[in-house]
């Protein structure tokens, strides 16, 4: 994990370790899989883990603007980025999709069976999946490039 103060380098890993969706990590933490998965603080009788509570400031974290983000914010982001990388280089063998070791990683924001989110300020995941990437000479900086999904349409879509 970087140690990096530079709030700039710990936004674009925080981005990239967590790839739920505000929406998508506010139901997940809803269902009783998030709740029953996690260490709990010392002392909390079936309280609260501390990986539901840091997904419910991940929440929070993710509908802020840039600007309104604090140094607690930012120490909290190095937080999730140290946790999902750690959790990472324990993946099981075998199928991860109904694992403890999967939903624990899903309450920190990120789904290790998901494709990543794409960078802030480019397309949703939804029109990459639509439209493919744009042409290279189109994307932002740091873009990687994704192949582009061939299309069967002979006319342009009405919009």
């Amino acid at each position: 994990m970087s140690r990096s103060d530079d709030p700039g380098q710990t936004y674009r890993e925080f981005t990239e370790a967590v790839n739920m969706t505000p929406g998508e990590l506010r139901t997940w933490l809803e269902t009783e899989e998030s709740k029953h998965v996690g260490w709990r603080k010392r002392g909390t009788q079936g309280g609260e883990s501390v990986g539901h509570e840091s997904g419910r400031k991940i929440i929070e974290l993710l509908r802020r603007k840039r600007d309104q983000l604090s140094e607690a914010d930012y120490q909290h982001m190095r937080k999730v980025v140290g946790y999902v990388r750690r959790h990472m280089a324990q993946r099981p063998s075998g199928d991860v999709r109904a694992t403890r070791w999967r939903y624990s990683l899903m309450n920190w924001g990120h789904d290790p069976v998901k494709a990543p989110l794409p960078p802030p300020g480019g397309p949703s995941r939804k029109a990459l999946e639509r439209h493919g990437a744009p042409p290279e000479a189109r994307r932002g900086p740091g873009c990687g490039t994704a192949p582009r999904r061939s299309s069967t349409r002979s006319e342009p879509r009405a919009r």
